[in-house]
């Protein structure tokens, strides 16, 4: 299969997943490293279903997952990268604001991505060297300098030992740009960089499940996705830090951030 045509295998399959999630019954949440890193029957489930289509699609295909720790070779000829709900808290919460979200990689680069937020039914997508896509049409980073924007973050809940670094850079961002909005979800905050809602994301620790289709949209569309320094981001499954934004403001939120 082609990247395009697997880049289509993940939409469907989302499409089909996002079902689980519409009219969610007795959401039972656990507790998975502290109280707010929560996983539902809904995270499995939809992980199941996700696995189970790429599966049928691209037979032998690898996975680097989530839940149920399926963590895969990262360098492996064919790799899914799934988060099935990213955003569980909004999800538990019913707050509306979550995603499903699958990057495609092969020897280590992704080569396709999509994200779907079925609660507005908007889904993005990106195929390597072909552009990002909302619902089919083209979408770009917005080019505006940093202070016309609003900017999103993140703040790393599961890692308390960041929260007055990332509030300070909140804070930042507050004074530099139109405001900021804390919205819960990485893949859809990566989306609102791509599709130019927002100026810039960013977040002190994430995982690459978090951020693997959305990196690949927002390049895509024309940004640049690198660690809160401006270093490369790493291909190792750790967590770390998260900038997306245009390249001149990405240049602009790290002489901020100094």
């Amino acid at each position: 299969m082609s990247p395009r045509e697997i880049c289509a295998a993940i939409q469907t399959a989302e499409w089909d997943a996002a079902k689980l999630m519409r009219q969610p019954h007795d959401i039972l949440a656990e507790s998975k490293t502290d109280h707010r890193d929560l996983v539902t029957q809904y995270d499995r489930a939809v992980q199941e279903l996700l696995m189970e289509r790429l599966s049928a699609a691209l037979p032998g295909a690898r996975f680097f997952c989530e839940e149920n720790d399926r963590h895969d070779d990262l360098q492996a000829e064919h790799l899914f990268i799934i988060d099935p709900i990213d955003g569980t808290m909004n999800f538990v919460r019913r707050l509306n604001h979550s995603a499903i979200s699958v990057a495609y990689t092969r020897f280590g680069r992704v080569e396709a991505a999509a994200v779907y937020n079925p609660y507005v039914d908007e889904m993005f997508s990106a195929v390597r060297g072909e552009g990002a896509f909302l619902n089919g049409k083209p979408i770009h980073v917005d080019p505006a300098p940093l202070g016309e924007t609003v900017i999103c973050f993140g703040s790393a809940p599961y890692n308390p030992e960041l929260t007055e670094r990332t509030f300070e850079l909140a804070r930042r961002s507050y004074l530099t740009g139109l405001d900021v909005r804390r919205q819960g979800s990485a893949a859809l905050d990566l989306c609102s960089v791509a599709a130019g809602r927002a100026g810039a994301y960013f977040e002190l620790s994430i995982s690459l499940w978090d951020y693997a289709a959305g990196a690949l949209i927002v390049s895509e569309a024309g940004g640049q996705v690198t660690r809160v320094d401006g270093s490369p981001l790493p291909w190792t499954g750790a967590k770390t830090s998260v900038l997306a934004a245009e390249a001149g403001k990405a240049a602009e939120f790290l002489e901020m951030a100094k």
